[in-house]
């Protein structure tokens, strides 16, 4: 990727974190290049951790809610340090299906899944795919129940 398409995503991404209106958020991210369904609520704060190059490493559905202070780490690794190369590194892209629900502070490692209508609890650390329609918690996130929709939900 070019050294400009970077630096466009960078300034976009920090501009996107504070942005006063909820719906310029979303477009932000989306000319970041991330795929972000319709209706999708992202509060303050959101902070995306990443190789600035990649594209398709995060989907959100539509109508997924996201509250302040969300961390989602779609790659992370040791940087200059000595132990780099031998060091575990972890990457892979983030998928929030939609009506999931992603509680404030909480943080989605790379490679997970949240399901369709799944929760995740306030300052959850999600290691590893939730279900759908499951509330998860906890550190690391555990499901704590599943809910039970209504005859209206598809």
């Amino acid at each position: 990727m070019s050294f400009a398409w970077r630096l466009r995503k960078k300034i976009l991404k920090r501009w996107a974190r504070t942005a006063f209106f909820p719906g310029f958020r979303t477009t932000l991210l989306r000319l970041c290049g991330f795929s972000i369904g319709n209706d999708v609520y992202i509060a303050d704060d959101l902070l995306i951790v990443e190789e600035l190059a990649e594209r398709g490493n995060l989907i959100i559905g539509d109508r997924a809610s996201i509250a302040p202070r969300v961390t989602l780490v779609t790659s992370s690794h040791p940087n200059h340090s000595r132990i780099r190369g031998f060091a575990p590194v972890a990457q892979g892209p983030i998928i929030i299906e939609a009506d999931a629900w992603l509680g404030a502070g909480c943080v989605i490692l790379p490679g997970v899944r949240i399901g369709r209508g799944a929760v995740v609890g306030a300052n959850s650390v999600v290691a590893s795919d939730v279900p759908p329609l499951h509330i998860v918690a906890g550190l690391p996130a555990r499901i704590v129940r599943e809910l039970t929709p209504g005859a209206e939900w598809q």
